[in-house]
């Protein structure tokens, strides 16, 4: 049995790739005072597990923090000293998806096709993170979804920005992974919360719009 996805206003997941340890406070703060519920630092960002206790320390327990590209169970064992509570892989590893669950993680592996998302699906993952989503777009994901469980959580991440939410809301898609368009190496925490407050009003307006 899957660990659910929690209920939120809005599912988005704010990628911080490349965010450094003493950035992280005030990159994270900026992120929960604008209204971001889900934080994910990817391990392959300097000193990922120090960021991850940092932001884990300073987020509510309604915020997810947790970590990105988790590639071993040894990293999903790290991830849990440092705090986190979400999971984000590249990929689909049985054993890596049973760790996490072991935690009781919200886990989100990254899918492509047909076969990865039926495969995480039945391994238990919380959500499928389909990547790149603008490789297969918001058609392809849509064409996927149809032979997918009926309540299973989508995500769309890759390419996906407040340029582009309407095309994905439009298809059904309304969770995503906001990487480049929210944060990038060397922004400032007023950047970010600058870009999280755009990223907010254009994914309501877009979800207000297929409604």
């Amino acid at each position: 049995m899957s660990i659910p996805f929690p209920p939120m206003k809005r599912p988005l997941v704010a990628i911080l790739r490349g965010v450094k340890p003493d950035e992280a406070l005030g990159i994270v703060s900026a992120l929960i005072e604008a209204d971001m519920t889900a934080i994910e630092i990817p391990l392959n960002s300097p000193e990922p597990f120090r960021s991850i206790e940092i932001a884990a320390k300073r987020a509510p327990a309604d915020v997810l923090i947790g970590a990105g590209t988790v590639l071993s169970a040894s990293d999903v064992d790290r991830l849990h000293d440092a705090g986190g509570r979400l999971m984000v892989s590249p990929n689909v590893d049985v054993d890596v998806l049973r760790r996490a669950h072991d935690y009781a993680m919200v886990t989100m592996p990254g899918v492509f096709s047909p076969t990865e998302a039926l495969l995480a699906a039945r391994a238990g993952a919380s959500g499928l993170k389909f990547f790149p989503a603008s490789v297969l777009g918001a058609s392809g994901i849509s064409a996927i979804r149809a032979v997918l469980p009926a309540d299973a959580m989508i995500a769309a991440v890759g390419g996906v920005s407040d340029q582009n939410f309407a095309e994905y809301v439009k298809a059904g898609i309304r969770a995503f992974g906001l990487g480049g368009s929210l944060y990038k190496p060397g922004m400032t925490a007023a950047d970010v919360a600058a870009r999280a407050r755009l990223t907010i009003e254009a994914y309501d307006r877009a979800v207000q719009g297929a409604n």
